[in-house]
Parts: C-alpha cells; structure tokens; sequence
C-alpha cells in the first residue's frame, strides 16, 4: 500500500495547534540529527563555573548559543556529555545516579554515600542507579587539575524522574 499524504493549508502562529507545535519541533529534532555536528571540538566551547565546579558541555543545545542553525548543534543530544575539571574538589550533589564517568587526566577520589572511592587517569567510574539519589563529591589529590568526561543518557534520567539537589556548592563558585 502505497503512502498517502494530505494537503492542507499552514496555519500562521496563532492558529497553531499543540500537535501542529510537536510535530515542528520533533521535525527540527529529526533534522538536527540529520544535519547537526558529528565532531564537536573542543576549542569551540567554553568552560562554565557552577555550583558543581568548572564544567564544559559538549552536547547540549545550549552551549551553542541562542538561535543556532540545526547544522551548528551536536547531532546526538540524546546523552549530555561534559568535561569536569576539579581542581581541589567539586560541590556535593544528590542525583540519581546512573552516570558514566571516564577519568582523562589526574588522580583523586569521589565520596559515594560516605565511602571514598579512588581514581586515577584511565579508569572508569559508574555512578549507580538508587532510589532517592546518591549524593557524592569529588576530589583531587593530585598537583595539576585532574579531568573526566562524564556521559549521562538523559531519556533514563527523564524516566525515573531525576532530580539534583545541590547539597554544598564548589569552593570556586562564585555567587
């Protein structure tokens, strides 16, 4: 049976319909996926200071800037991935876990619900998945900054429900 599509008139902004409005964004998202950036560089973002530490995200939307053309955004935002810099340690955070973290650079240790657990450049860390959170800090024990890339699937953390509650901010934020 062959496909059938049917005419109908575009409907200007304030005729449009919620369905009209999903149906536009979920194309845009189809498009971004199709068109969006399959490299993302580096030197084409900027580090953020928040309340968790100095931050960089690679695939999220709004690390491209306001208005950004489908073809400049990552094609892939399914998963937010970003760098964490700690230069002496993080702030302390209460999520749901269910993180993956890859140490890039450095050494140092995270506190898991009260136990340390040690890292150093090259290992894996997996954040696991508990009711009500897990609250956990980072900390570097080394001379120069330590860095890892962390990878999060955001449609599992939209599922459980997640929710992050900043328990102590970074000693480097400022408000």
């Amino acid at each position: 049976m062959a496909d059938v599509r049917e005419r109908s008139r575009e409907r200007g902004p304030e005729q449009e319909t919620v369905y009209d409005r999903n149906l536009k964004e979920r194309n845009e998202r189809i498009r971004r996926m199709r068109r969006g950036r399959v490299v993302l560089r580096d030197r084409d973002l900027t580090w953020d200071m928040s309340r968790q530490g100095r931050l960089k995200f690679f695939t999220d939307p709004n690390s491209y800037g306001d208005g950004a053309a489908p073809e400049d955004l990552p094609a892939l935002t399914d998963f937010k991935v970003f760098v964490h810099e700690i230069r002496s340690q993080s702030g302390r955070h209460r999520h749901q876990g269910g993180l993956v973290i890859y140490v890039i650079q450095g050494e140092g240790y995270t506190v898991v619900e009260g136990e340390r657990v040690d890292w150093k450049t090259g290992d894996l860390l997996l954040l696991p998945v508990r009711p009500g959170g897990v609250e956990h800090q980072h900390f570097n024990t080394g001379d120069a900054p330590a860095q890892w890339v962390a990878f999060r699937f955001e449609p599992f953390h939209e599922a459980l429900g997640d929710v992050v509650e900043q328990v102590v901010n970074s000693p480097e934020y400022d408000e």
